[in-house]
């Protein structure tokens, strides 16, 4: 990522065009992640997060990486799509008055994990992804989101902490990590007794 500081200059389309070409695939996946595996409203999200991008490319500095820069943008507009999203359904329930009846059975799902995680917050649900799916650094993460590495580190910790609560209730088969065996060298004169 700290190659992308180099690589692109401020208000240049063809910089632009090889950052969406770069970066597409890379945020389409991380935003289907915070959507809850909705892949079309995630397309939909990049779309509109390129959009503003562009608007703003000749305002971008580079002094922070620009897919990190389109990151944070994607993802704020997953976040507050996803808020939209969720008070439209809290208005369907109450016009229904009363809560759909749904009889599906999770073992149904690809993954427990999807539905777990669609029970977390957007803003957990992208930590988590950035963190765990994409591999990013927790400083990488922070300045992709515009937020202090302390504050990035503190919300992972307690979207962690959430995800494994809703493990427990729902999937405790996946809430408990399997455990580890500490292994021993075979050939104790080859351990270094430094």
């Amino acid at each position: 990522m700290a190659s992308a500081m180099k690589d692109y200059q401020p208000g240049s389309d063809a910089d632009f065009d090889r950052l969406y070409r770069d970066s597409y695939g890379k945020i389409v996946g991380t935003l289907v992640g915070v959507l809850g595996g909705d892949r079309a409203t995630a397309e939909d999200c990049a779309q509109e997060a390129f959009v503003r991008a562009y608007a703003a490319w000749g305002r971008w500095r580079p002094d922070a990486p620009a897919e990190a820069w389109v990151m944070r943008i994607a993802v704020n507009t997953a976040i507050s799509h996803a808020r939209r999203q969720k008070l439209r359904e809290v208005g369907e329930i109450i016009r229904r008055l009363g809560r759909p009846h749904h009889d599906a059975d999770p073992s149904e799902h690809a993954g427990a994990l999807i539905p777990a995680m669609a029970e977390l917050k957007p803003a957990d649900r992208a930590l988590l992804i950035l963190r765990h799916y994409h591999g990013y650094s927790n400083r990488e993460i922070a300045v992709a989101l515009n937020r202090p590495e302390s504050t990035i580190s503190a919300r992972l910790v307690k979207a962690r902490g959430r995800l494994r609560s809703v493990l427990q209730e729902e999937y405790p088969e996946l809430a408990t990590p399997p455990k580890l065996r500490v292994l021993r060298p075979r050939n104790p004169q080859f351990v270094s007794r430094s």
